[in-house]
């Protein structure tokens, strides 16, 4: 897959089939059209191309917006790499891209560009200035220029029935098993190990403190989860808790994750967790020795759900 930042220097000779969307989460919904995307592209000797956005509109047209995102553009990018699509075009959103009128959309980017024959669409899908076009539009203008409009119907997208709103939804209210029916994988953070205040050391459940560099990534509710990673190319299960520490009178949230079976140092290093099962919600005990029996009692719940498994 060829990786495109922004569409200005970008050109390309080759007929193509498109489609385009911010594509939060590369869902089931998504992958159904990237796969419709392929079989077109392939039926048809036409290069693949996905154009999607950055930022997400949505958090440029409403400044004010608190929208958080399933993927950070790291992992949405892996994820079209699976899919095989031919080029991925990452373009930034901004004040001047929206305002461009549906008609100069057209004709400067998906035709003179990117050389469209076809384009795959949702029936609901709008674009240009003020998202003041549509799909009846975009076929006015496939005449005119010369593309044909692959239109995915109301009953497709009601077939699958899944949005990334939903998924955020899922995410935010713990509802890990629920995300993933809808996203075909695991939900996951990454970040870097930092040093904490190594209270789950005193206690016996030594942390690894996760730092999440990107401020727009979604993190799922405050609780205790059950995970895994990969380190050494092995699985290592572990849960984390996500949340200030009101035992502790800490109010600074925290991702915390304790590891089964792993004891080595992993202060500096970025790990992937994937989000398995959504064990309690976050408490306030009378004392640290309740707060530590806890603990003892959510790692036997882990182990169980790991050997259900």
């Amino acid at each position: 897959m060829k990786k495109i930042n922004g569409i200005n220097d970008f050109s390309i000779n080759s007929p193509s089939i498109l489609t385009l969307g911010t594509f939060d989460g590369v869902h089931k919904g998504h992958q159904k059209i990237l796969r419709k995307l392929n079989s077109e592209a392939k039926k048809n000797k036409l290069k693949s191309i996905v154009l999607t956005f950055f930022p997400h509109p949505r958090t440029v047209l409403n400044p004010k917006s608190t929208l958080r995102l399933i993927n950070t553009i790291k992992e949405r990018t892996e994820l079209f790499e699976k899919s095989k699509i031919d080029i991925l075009i990452t373009h930034p959103f901004d004040k001047n891209f929206s305002e461009l009128s549906p008609e100069k959309f057209v004709k400067d980017i998906l035709v003179e560009k990117l050389n469209i024959k076809k384009i795959l669409i949702g029936y609901d899908h709008r674009f240009g200035k003020n998202r003041t076009a549509g799909i009846e539009d975009l076929k006015k203008f496939g005449l005119k220029y010369n593309f044909e409009v692959i239109e995915i119907s109301v009953q497709e997208q009601n077939n699958v029935s899944i949005s990334s709103t939903k998924i955020r939804k899922s995410i935010e209210n713990g509802n890990i098993k629920k995300a993933k029916s809808y996203l075909g994988y695991d939900f996951s953070i990454e970040g870097e190990v930092i040093k904490g205040n190594a209270i789950g050391r005193t206690i016996g459940f030594p942390t690894a403190n996760l730092n999440i560099e990107e401020d727009y990534k979604l993190v799922p509710k405050r609780g205790v989860y059950l995970i895994n990673t990969f380190l050494d190319n092995k699985k290592v299960f572990g849960m984390m808790n996500i949340g200030v520490k009101p035992t502790l009178k800490i109010d600074q949230e925290t991702i915390e994750v304790n590891l089964f079976n792993w004891d080595q140092n992993l202060y500096g290093k970025v790990i992937k967790v994937f989000t398995l099962d959504y064990i309690r919600d976050e408490r306030k005990f009378d004392s640290i020795m309740d707060l530590e029996e806890q603990i003892k009692l959510d790692k036997k719940t882990c182990v169980k759900l790991i050997e259900e498994k």
